[in-house]
């Protein structure tokens, strides 16, 4: 009984964790913060893998830090490319079927093999 007792206080803690890292990181997102975003989630997700809120907030806080190096126009293509497909494929290591990730990757891809530069990793 109290190892049920503590099994349960140790999820409680771990879920109140992660709805305070989603919540913090949700804030940061709406100062376009994206990578604080990503660094306050990261514990949460090893902490808590299958959290569902933690799962939605990352994807969008490694979305918008992809979108915000894929379409800045004040980078040049050699520094924001390769920072927006890092991003991007951990996009798809949390959400395998997110179509956005995936095109843009695709495309990322396409720009590298169309200069007949290898694709970086």
């Amino acid at each position: 009984m109290y190892r049920t007792i503590a099994t349960l206080a140790l999820g409680a803690t771990l879920l109140f964790g992660a709805n305070k890292a989603v919540d913090q990181a949700k804030s940061l997102m709406k100062e376009k913060k994206y990578e604080e975003a990503v660094a306050v989630l990261e514990p949460a997700a090893k902490a808590a893998p299958k959290d569902v809120a933690v799962k939605n907030a990352m994807v969008e806080a490694l979305l918008g830090n992809a979108d915000s190096y894929m379409y800045n126009d004040k980078l040049p293509p050699f520094r924001k490319y390769p920072a927006a497909l890092k991003a991007y494929r951990r996009v798809l290591e949390f959400d395998k079927t997110n179509q956005k990730a995936k095109d843009n990757v695709s495309t990322i891809e396409g720009i590298y093999k169309s200069m007949g530069r290898p694709i970086p990793q």
